[in-house]
């Protein structure tokens, strides 16, 4: 006798609801027959069968919700079950596929053989997939800024909200920095890191990381304590400068906050940029036209609500806004 089990879906879900039956007791079945669809509060997931043989029973009725690791099935002979695909939350296979791995051909490190963000990140840079002409291998800053933005996808679940800030003219970035300072006073919750085992953890200073384009990718250089920094122009100059010649030491890469992009300074008005994490927020900032200045702020929904995130934007549009 053969037991079919409630396989991981994932995302945190430790139980799921049988939707429909497409096999009854008796029933024989091939390999990756449909058996069941269940359905969480994320999806509706059919699962194949992973053997041939005979229905012998079903571990429960339409409607009755089963737990993780609980009888699904039970055969009553056949053959043995084939090697099933490899073990993966939904939002790690998705990135393997957008990059064009094998998650098969990846060494699984996570629980139960299960293929993990760091198993991908290790796809990249040792060539997890087969690398053909005229693909170009992931070296250096490129495959750091790879590694950043697949953690990214698979941990954070990301909202933007959009809106326009009526200014004049004048150095956009100082003034979206000290805008920065006056919104993370206003609301703190985006001035922020989240870990779901740890919690959120609330910063009363604001560093910035401050994202510059290279020739060879994205370095992120972080202002410190910007409330306290007497010439922001000059401290964000000199470490764009230093970001372009490849001269920051690592402590100049580290320990952001939050993080802001000013990409309007090469085009384009409103966008969804990439939360790193653990920081919870990252404010762009687009072209100005007729003096409003297009302003995207993404967030991480796990660790602030819509609200937060409007009340920071509020007071951000707010400072921007002064006169003074």
């Amino acid at each position: 006798m053969r037991v079919l089990t409630l396989p991981d879906l994932g995302e945190g879900l430790y139980e799921a609801e049988i939707a429909a039956w497409h096999v009854a007791v008796g029933d024989d079945v091939a390999v990756d027959d449909p058996l069941v669809s269940v359905e969480t509060d994320k999806a509706l997931t059919e699962i194949p069968s992973p053997r041939s043989g005979r229905i012998a029973r079903l571990g429960g009725a339409v409607g009755e919700r089963v737990r993780v690791g609980a009888a699904l099935v039970e055969f009553a002979d056949g053959d043995e079950p084939v090697a099933s695909a490899p073990r993966a939350l939904p939002a790690v296979r998705m990135l393997a596929n957008e990059l064009g791995l094998d998650l098969a051909a990846i060494a699984p490190t996570g629980a139960d053989g299960t293929v993990t963000v760091a198993d991908v990140a290790r796809a990249i840079r040792g060539g997890g997939g087969a690398v053909e002409e005229p693909w170009q291998p992931l070296t250096g800053l490129r495959r750091s800024m790879a590694e950043a933005m697949a953690r990214s996808h698979a941990e954070v679940v990301p909202a933007t909200v959009h809106d326009d800030a009526r200014i004049g003219g004048g150095p956009v970035t100082v003034r979206l920095v000290r805008a920065l300072v006056a919104a993370a006073a206003a609301e703190p919750a985006l001035n922020a890191w989240f870990d779901l085992a740890r919690g959120r953890l609330l910063h009363d200073r604001v560093h910035v990381g401050v994202a510059v384009d290279t020739a060879e990718g994205l370095i992120v250089p972080v202002l410190r304590d910007a409330r306290a920094e007497p010439d922001v122009a000059a401290a964000v100059e000199r470490l764009a400068a230093r970001a372009r010649s490849r001269a920051l030491g690592p402590d100049e890469l580290r320990g952001a906050t939050i993080t802001l992009s000013n990409f309007g300074a090469i085009g384009g008005r409103y966008a969804t940029p990439v939360v790193t994490p653990p920081q919870v927020a990252i404010v762009g900032a687009g072209r100005l036209r007729d003096a409003l200045l297009p302003l995207s702020l993404t967030y991480d929904h796990r660790a602030a609500t819509g609200g937060e995130a409007a009340r920071f934007l509020a007071a951000l549009i707010a400072d921007l806004e002064r006169k003074d």
